[in-house]
């Protein structure tokens, strides 16, 4: 009797646990990433990212300083897979000398140390030529100028414009603000598309966004917006409206740039580093154009 009852319960628990398996399978295929882990490594960011806004403001260059340089490395290893000689160690070093720049010189410091960093990779690489290894056309040469200057300018430049944000008096407040509503347009996203996506937003670029994860994005957008606003920046709801508005068009488009970039280098994730999250730039290309949008809006309505 004993022996038939624990058949059943293990047969009851196989039964649960193949379900599970099948829902988590089911998600994974629509979303392309294991859940699960997509969402640990999103929760530990995020402690790490409230940590250093809320209590000691300083330290958030340190976490912007260690993405940025994750971030530029793997893109740089990127480029290189696909043909462009950047060499990984000054655009790493220029990238991350942009973080203290923009926190302490301002928008000053911000923009020269960026043009510093592109003239210091373009010195690097003309000296690595005098080596009879490294010869290369001049058209060639070129083009792997121009692309350590993308990587200074796309990752190093509009990364820091939150070091730039939170450097300003209250501006953390307004960098949790706009990485909430960032958050708040993936999360959106991610759930009206995976409930209701049918139309492909755009197919040939990313073909698991759809005109139905829009739409909840922009709804979750703008309810993040007018609440973070009327309770965190003490703003009228009407900027929040703004807030999430400008928040949905540029994370969606900066989602929509990596992409485009993934495309043309032909790989699915700029790396394998973040668990569930593929590489450093899958997790922050929302973010890039979206803080140079809330550096301008912290400007105009402060």
């Amino acid at each position: 009797m004993v022996s038939d009852f624990e058949a059943q319960v293990r047969a009851r628990n196989d039964k649960i646990n193949a379900q599970v398996r099948a829902t988590n399978e089911k998600i994974n295929a629509r979303t392309g990433r294991p859940l699960a882990m997509a969402l640990v490594v999103g929760f530990a960011l995020g402690l790490a990212l409230l940590f250093s806004l809320i209590f000691v403001k300083a330290l958030f260059m340190v976490f912007a300083a260690v993405l940025i340089a994750f971030t530029a490395f793997e893109l740089a290893s990127a480029l290189r897979f696909a043909g462009r000689d950047v060499p990984r160690l000054p655009t790493v070093i220029s990238a991350v000398a942009v973080v203290p720049a923009a926190f302490y010189w301002g928008a000053t410091g911000h923009w020269l140390i960026t043009l510093a960093g592109i003239a210091l990779i373009g010195l690097w690489r003309l000296v690595e030529l005098a080596r009879p290894s490294h010869r290369v056309r001049p058209v060639e040469l070129l083009k792997d100028l121009g692309a350590a200057a993308f990587i200074m300018a796309y990752v190093a430049f509009m990364a820091s414009f939150t070091v730039l944000l939170t450097a300003q008096e209250g501006g953390q407040w307004w960098t949790l603000a706009f990485l909430i509503v960032v958050i708040s347009v993936d999360t959106g996203a991610y759930a009206s598309g995976l409930a209701f996506g049918k139309h492909p937003m755009a197919p040939t670029i990313s073909p698991k966004k759809t005109w139905e994860g829009f739409a909840g994005s922009v709804a979750a957008a703008v309810i993040a917006g007018i609440l973070l606003a009327l309770f965190m920046l003490q703003q009228p709801w009407w900027v929040g409206v703004i807030l999430g508005l400008t928040m949905v068009l540029t994370a969606t488009s900066g989602d929509l740039a990596e992409s485009l970039i993934k495309r043309d280098l032909g790989i699915k994730d700029i790396s394998t580093w973040l668990p569930g999250h593929g590489g450093f730039l899958d997790r922050v290309d929302s973010s890039l154009l979206s803080a140079a949008a809330a550096y301008v809006l912290f400007l105009v309505f402060t």
